[in-house]
């Protein structure tokens, strides 16, 4: 056999004997990979449907015109109000596509920033270093969150939209827990004359199921993932007004990319069709449950849960303090040392950077979980309990950790890190007891 077989076979075992708590990861379904792996790759369609520059595109036409119907169907629109383009090969360029749309070079871009829960893809730049191709093309300028609450004040980003008067106003990220107000941001866009776009990729699966608010009413564009909540392949889709729609299509095709990836729009169109059945409404209702419960159980051990809660399938921990503890240097790397020391026990978080971050975005003082995937194998609120001990047991274990300045010395210093928690014997014990848990949840 390929040794590349052998090593999917590791990473298939890898998944089911451990907690995949990344909140932008999932479990897909059975349809979704078989259609993804179907001979639907070996067809070029360059164009849209009954507009290729190829021929041999009459089964892959209705293919993606199913496609798109079902996004459409998906959150409740109407095909006479809404378009869909399901051809983005990822979410950086779906945003891509929305931006070839409407803007021109040197425009201006407001987003959420980064630290405090953004994405790149948003145009993202550190002081004078314009760190993403976004912000090289455009000019982008950054609200937060309220420093006392963690919560977006709409009145301060209003004030900031009206000083810096962008073309684009962006809402979404991949760290706020909290609803957005669609309706409040629209407001700010339309006083500013700028065009707005949500980002959903994070909550797509929960609008989809009426559990989170929808921006399509309020969205100039709609961005989305749809391998996450959604329960997809990797790929993505835009919806816009319909009066945008042939202009996102020739942003999109041919502004952005050549061939769409037909293999994988039938495996959104399986999990699009999905979305309607009550067995999926309830998946996304427990998801949130999960996550309410696991936050609960977190900051009933004393643990800084940043924002107070989540309304979402996601939960951000600042653990530079706890029990009200002040902040002092040797809590601010910790993000990284606990997500080491959790995946030794199979739990996979990923370390985050928190709102005012005392750390820096690869050695951050947060800690991101999220209840997709382990409510996909059917954990309830009863096992969120179990995940939170552990968590707390494994945070003291690792205790405060100062990262040395020197690169060298801190290089060797996390390397025996990582060895002293593969060898911690508690850790072992709960990686057994973790795989003992998922045999009860079992893949797929």
């Amino acid at each position: 056999m390929d040794q590349i077989f052998n090593l999917i076979e590791l990473e298939e075992k890898r998944q089911e004997e451990t907690l995949m708590m990344i909140p932008s990861e999932n479990y897909t379904y059975p349809e979704v990979m078989k259609a993804v792996g179907s001979c639907l790759m070996q067809k070029y369609a360059e164009g849209y449907p009954k507009r290729r520059y190829y021929q041999g595109n009459e089964v892959v036409d209705e293919v993606e015109d199913l496609c798109r119907n079902r996004a459409l169907e998906a959150f409740g629109l109407d095909g006479e109000k809404y378009h869909a383009n399901v051809q983005p090969h990822s979410g950086c360029e779906a945003n891509l596509g929305v931006y070839n749309t409407i803007l021109n070079p040197g425009d201006k871009i407001l987003a959420m920033y980064l630290p405090d829960g953004g994405h790149l893809s948003h145009g993202w730049k550190w002081k004078e270093e314009k760190t993403t191709f976004v912000s090289k093309v455009f000019e982008t300028e950054f609200y937060r969150v309220n420093p006392k609450t963690n919560l977006f004040d709409y009145d301060e980003i209003e004030k900031l939209a009206m000083e810096y008067k962008p073309k684009l106003i962006i809402s979404g990220g991949t760290a706020y827990a909290r609803e957005i107000d669609y309706k409040r941001m629209r407001e700010i866009a339309k006083k500013v004359g700028a065009y707005y776009l949500a980002d959903v990729s994070h909550e797509a699966g929960l609008i989809a199921a009426g559990v989170c608010r929808s921006p399509f009413e309020f969205a100039d564009f709609v961005s989305m993932t749809t391998h996450k909540t959604l329960r997809g392949p990797r790929g993505a889709m835009v919806i816009c007004k319909k009066e945008l729609g042939h202009q996102l299509d020739m942003a999109i095709m041919p502004g952005l990319q050549g061939g769409p990836h037909m293999h994988s729009i039938a495996g959104i169109a399986v999990a699009l069709e999905k979305t309607k059945s009550e067995e999926f409404k309830e998946y996304a209702r427990q998801t949130v449950r999960n996550a309410k419960k696991l936050a609960e159980v977190l900051m009933e051990k004393g643990y800084e849960v940043v924002s107070g809660g989540t309304d979402k399938h996601l939960v951000l921990l600042d653990l530079r303090k706890k029990d009200g503890a002040a902040f002092d240097k040797s809590t601010s790397s910790r993000g990284w040392f606990v997500a080491w020391a959790l995946e030794y026990a199979g739990i996979i978080m990923n370390r985050n950077t928190v709102p005012n971050d005392s750390g820096s975005p690869f050695y951050p003082s947060g800690l991101r979980m999220g209840t997709p995937a382990i409510t996909t194998r059917g954990m309830k609120e009863g096992e969120m309990e179990k995940i939170g001990n552990w968590l707390d047991e494994i945070v003291q274990i690792v205790g405060k950790r100062e990262l040395p300045e020197d690169a060298e010395v801190r290089k060797a210093y996390l390397a025996q890190f990582k060895e002293e928690m593969r060898l911690n014997k508690r850790i072992g014990e709960i990686g057994e007891e973790v795989r003992e848990l998922c045999k009860k949840f079992p893949v797929g």
